[in-house]
């Protein structure tokens, strides 16, 4: 018998045997790490990248935007607009809820996958849909709002509670004076689909 070879052979098998046993070890611990990601750290990964997506939106809509920042619960993106032969560039803060859908590149989904990506801000990480929604008020920006029965209105936020809003309606173009109003509307945050201001309003 040859001692070496035989020696040879159960170091062959051990070690195969140990790095099966490893390869399974860190199978599991990355379907143990994938378990625990959140939509929320994805998000923070494409922002951090300005990654241009397609969102599909809960009214059904399916929305081209730059992505830019990821707050509490909501994502702000930047979204190009047609209008007449041009275009015009606006801001949207879209609340979590909402997103029903991304599509991006291959290499954008798998890289999302990766936890490494830092908060760029961790102060506004934890800035709330109220908190944003309250400065707009505040600063009266007009505004136009998407609801989830895919209604879009126009308006100025009076003031945000905290999980509603009052909205006072006027046409577009025209400031929230007592003469422009239309109406008001109460309009839940949950039934909020997106926010959209002006490219010279920013958030």
């Amino acid at each position: 018998m040859n001692w070496d070879r035989l020696f040879e052979d159960l170091e062959g098998q051990l070690a195969s045997e140990w790095e099966a046993e490893r390869a399974a070890r860190d199978a599991e611990s990355e379907r143990l790490r994938i378990a625990q990601l959140t939509l929320r750290s994805r998000l923070r990964f494409l922002c951090e990248r300005q990654a241009s997506i397609v969102m599909d939106l809960a009214n059904g809509r399916r929305v081209p935007l730059t992505l830019r920042t990821v707050g509490a619960d909501w994502i702000a993106a930047d979204s190009t607009t047609a209008i007449g032969g041009g275009s015009a560039q606006s801001m949207l803060v879209i609340p979590l809820h909402a997103v029903h859908g991304i599509s991006t590149d291959h290499g954008m989904v798998l890289g999302s996958l990766d936890e490494q990506a830092a908060a760029s801000s961790p102060l506004r990480e934890r800035m709330t849909l109220g908190f944003i929604l309250r400065d707009l008020a505040r600063r009266r920006v007009p505004l136009h709002l998407s609801t989830a029965n895919a209604e879009d209105i126009h308006g100025t936020i009076d003031r945000a509670g905290s999980d509603h809003l009052d909205l006072a309606l006027h046409d577009a173009g025209t400031a929230r004076l007592a003469g422009a109003v239309q109406g008001f509307r109460i309009v839940p945050f949950e039934a909020v689909v997106s926010v959209r201001t002006t490219g010279d309003q920013p958030l």
